[in-house]
């Protein structure tokens, strides 16, 4: 696949150094905080040194006086309450915090995944039916709720109260909870306003510590979880969000949680942890048990006390993951397929299919998959119940929430946001859908869109690469959105001994000016023919620390190549 560079953009000179001097760092550095938002020295100290004291005070979100007073009230009385999440990542890990943190102050206590199934995303009647015939008074719903106003009137028709905990975009109107946590209300005045669903329900447990003279400890002890969901979710890694991962890798790298020790067992054994391990090994074992089998399997491992109990949990969400990649590597290969055959269909500016087959617990991570290999807004459908329902992906800057809404009545229902989405669509409408959409994206997708991007940070001779250049770097983590892996472009180098390792992988040696860095490019073996014949050219790559037999050595990752003008 081509990639377009694109450079990020230019800043005033003057600021780069006088942050540089500043904080006395080179301007490479000063120019890559500037870039995250870092423009003065106590930002810079906040950035380098994240302190659990610079947490906001949780009372500062809109109704969390409500909330807490009305838990202190459950619990005064001995009602019994409900703890309702998703069914991933974030929900799973919300429920688990605050069930396990509630636990221990009253007994009247449960928690309640929905069927993704049966019931879907977000509160369900059947939940809300279920805490009528338990005898809830209070349902906490986490990761979710913003948008059940009807569900949350059903439920108080039947005198249950809601506290809602939630991230996601609220409508017009607001449900009627008791409490409605959520800083994207435009009538919340919390100072941040990207926490993870799991992040809301970690607030709320200060709070309620905070008004009850607890230590904080008895919530912090919670970081390595709310890191999980953090990472796993995708939101920012900046500001409150900073902190929270910051201290919740080290607790998941010092003391984490038995849920969590059993599963990092199974993982690999390592001496730092950091985010690309939650999202792409713990996150995904979480997510498998609501994709393939039951949610609940995932909090049972997460509030789990005893380790050897806990090995046997994660066990089976190890069997579910393993499960779910194989359905999704099928799926992957049946949906390429189709593709390979159809000159008509890779010529469209969109990707739509759909096999009754296919799993829906997989599609939204198939879509993905496509992306990959086309880049192009992906939607992929199977079939529930005599409808299809739809996972949709997109590329940078193209809104595909907004490009199924605009789909009209064609859409039966549709949620998510710009770059991931959920749809409903009738069996018989696939194919006037399939046209509408790809009408929508030709008309909103330049060329230039349409072709994947390296936004790099800036250009970077290897004379700057030092070892106190990486140590500052280094501190540059945890790296996620708002906060990526810094991006450096390196031009005019030459070959200086590259190889091809199992035929796929290209083990560079570039030297510039004398100067010879090692550097892993994966799956690029096609460009060993440009660079061994001696030809200049770039690159655009991240630094990263490489250990390989308890020798340690500064290497190039490698994000692509191409000629020297």
């Amino acid at each position: 696949m081509a990639y377009r560079w694109t450079a990020s953009p230019k800043l005033n000179d003057q600021k780069v150094e006088q942050l540089a001097e500043r904080i006395n760092v080179s301007p490479a550095i000063a120019t890559l905080l500037l870039q995250r938002g870092v423009e003065t020295y106590e930002q810079a100290k906040k950035f380098f040194r994240p302190q659990l004291s610079d947490l906001y005070d949780p009372f500062l979100m809109k109704d969390m006086d409500k909330a807490i007073a009305r838990i202190q009230s459950a619990i005064a009385n001995k009602e019994r309450f409900l703890i309702y999440g998703d069914y991933d990542v974030d929900g799973t890990t919300s429920v688990s915090i605050v069930y396990s943190f509630f636990k221990k102050i009253t007994p009247n206590i449960e928690y309640y995944i929905p069927d993704r199934y049966k019931e879907g995303y977000g509160v369900s009647k059947i939940g809300i039916d279920y805490a009528v015939s338990t005898g809830v008074n209070l349902i906490i719903a986490l990761d979710c709720g913003t948008r059940s106003i009807e569900l949350i009137q059903y439920a108080k028709d039947n005198n249950i109260d809601f506290i809602v905990c939630d991230h996601h975009l609220p409508g017009d109107q607001l449900p009627d909870a008791v409490a409605l946590l959520n800083p994207k209300r435009r009538d919340c005045d919390y100072p941040y306003k990207e926490l993870s669903g799991c992040g809301i329900g970690f607030k709320l447990l200060q709070a309620y510590a905070q008004a009850c003279d607890m230590p904080f400890e008895e919530a912090t002890k919670y970081l390595d979880l709310v890191a999980v969901s953090t990472c796993s979710d995708i939101v920012e890694i900046r500001d409150e969000n900073r902190i929270m991962v910051y201290y919740g890798l080290k607790k998941i790298n010092e003391d984490p949680c038995i849920g969590l020790q059993a599963l990092l067992q199974s993982y690999q054994i390592k001496q730092e942890y950091e985010v690309s391990d939650i999202v792409f090994g713990i996150g995904p074992k979480i997510n498998a048990a609501g994709r393939i089998a039951d949610a609940k399997s995932s909090v049972k491992l997460l509030i789990e006390e005893d380790f050897h109990h806990a090995l046997n949990l994660a066990k089976t969400l190890i069997e579910n993951n393993t499960e779910r990649k194989d359905i999704d590597n099928d799926i992957t290969k049946e949906a390429m397929d189709i593709l390979e055959a159809s000159e008509a269909l890779r010529q469209r500016k969109s990707t739509v299919l759909y096999s009754e087959k296919w799993h829906k617990g997989v599609i939204g991570i198939v879509a993905s998959r496509l992306i990959e290999t086309y880049y192009k807004p992906t939607i992929i459908f199977s079939e529930v119940n005599g409808m299809l329902t739809g996972s949709a992906r997109s590329i940078k800057d193209f809104d595909v929430h907004d490009a199924i809404g605009a789909c009209g009545d064609l859409v039966i229902q549709y949620g998510g946001h710009k770059y991931a989405a959920g749809l409903t669509i009738k069996k018989e409408s696939f194919e006037a859908f399939t046209e509408k959409f790809e009408e929508i994206v030709a008309m909103n997708s330049t060329e230039e869109l349409r072709t994947p991007e390296i936004e790099y940070d800036m250009e970077l001779n290897f004379e700057n690469i030092t070892s106190k250049f990486f140590a500052v770097l280094d501190q540059f983590k945890p790296h996620g959105p708002g906060n990526m892996v810094p991006i450096f472009r390196t031009n005019n180098l030459h070959d200086a001994g590259s190889r091809i390792v199992k035929e796929k992988h290209l083990k560079l040696m570039a030297v510039q000016k004398g100067i010879k860095f090692d550097g892993i490019a994966f799956n690029m073996s096609d460009f060993y023919p440009l660079i061994s014949k001696n030809m200049p050219f770039d690159i655009c790559y991240s630094l990263e620390m490489n250990e390989y037999k308890g020798k340690k050595n500064l290497q190039l990752k490698v994000r692509d190549i191409r000629p020297s003008l």
